[in-house]
């Protein structure tokens, strides 16, 4: 990024200078255009573009709470290079307060797109199309769906090291390595050759301040790492401990084996040894109650916070092989 403009949506960015443009892809049923604002910041030295992206799922509130954060307070205004931060990706979903796209469709579940496909696949290949060429890398904030809640965690690929070596300075609690999902943002992004740290924390239509504070010193340690501007006040000032990630090797869901009243005794980020009881399944009526046991030795990283839970349904998460 060597020119003294560069052209974003068909906007020339000059150094030092941003803009807050659209993604105006369709309309709604009652012809109502929908825009997706998109937030430019470029630097007045060169430097890597950075996408940061929330609400590809448009009730997984917490991550467009942390990118709003960052643009309310300017930490995206970087020195050197570019920083695109589209705060609500899916504001057909956010305006519903709804995961899917208004076709039903998983946004996250149909890149890289078609421009003649369903209105979900149409808007992810402008997306692809018009966004990602320009950028190096990219942070993708989500929640647990439903009533998961997740521990703060960087999702990456496998045998992806960049992204692990830049996982580690984002400082999540845990990475966890994980296959990447066909047809996902992310696995598009990597075809591509970016690098991609997806950030998960949190639940759907909830907003937690421990999560959001992670996902905030997460973006700017990435930035400052990236020679994009200067945190080094900043990061002395939100830290509150220091982390030193757990590598998620290997991990699986234990499930619930009857249907009643959650009640869960542990914490999201707390270690179990195996056979620790962790929480209990009553009946409404008070003569039935189940306690659940840890199967493994590990690490909770994600609860069902669901107080009703049916037999079969996902309760805890536990990573089991940690480096």
């Amino acid at each position: 990024m060597s020119s003294n403009k560069y052209t974003v949506l068909g906007h020339a960015i000059e150094k030092g200078k941003g803009a807050q443009l659209n993604l105006d892809i369709a309309k709604l049923h009652t012809r109502t255009k929908i825009e997706v604002p998109v937030i430019v910041q470029r630097g007045k030295k060169d430097g890597p573009t950075l996408l940061i992206t929330g609400g590809i799922h448009g009730n997984e509130i917490n991550g467009v709470e942390i990118v709003r954060q960052l643009v309310s307070k300017k930490y995206n205004k970087p020195a050197c290079g570019m920083v695109i931060c589209i705060p609500v990706v899916n504001i057909f979903g956010f305006l519903n307060q709804s995961r899917q796209f208004p076709d039903g469709r998983d946004l996250n579940r149909v890149f890289p797109g078609s421009l003649r496909g369903s209105l979900a696949s149409r808007f992810a290949f402008h997306l692809v199309k018009d966004i990602a060429p320009i950028i190096d890398c990219c942070i993708d904030y989500h929640t647990g769906g439903d009533s998961r809640f997740n521990a703060p965690q960087i999702r990456i690929d496998k045998n992806d090291q960049d992204g692990l070596a830049l996982a580690k300075i984002f400082g999540a609690e845990f990475i966890v390595k994980s296959a990447g999902r066909e047809k996902s943002f992310r696995e598009t992004l990597h075809q591509l050759n970016k690098l991609v740290l997806l950030y998960e924390g949190g639940k759907s239509l909830h907003i937690d301040s421990e999560i959001t504070d992670t996902g905030i010193v997460g973006a700017l340690r990435v930035m400052h790492h990236l020679g994009m501007r200067d945190f080094s006040e900043e990061l002395a000032e939100l830290t509150t401990k220091q982390i030193i990630p757990k590598l998620v090797n290997a991990s699986k869901w234990l499930r619930a084996k009857h249907s009643g009243m959650f009640h869960p005794l542990v914490k999201v980020g707390q270690k179990v040894e195996k056979g620790t009881e962790m929480g209990s399944i009553s009946g409404p009526f008070g003569y039935f109650e189940r306690k659940i046991k840890a199967s493994d030795t590990g690490y909770i990283i994600c609860i069902n916070e669901s107080p009703i839970v049916n037999q079969g349904d996902a309760i805890f998460h536990i990573a089991h092989d940690i480096d």
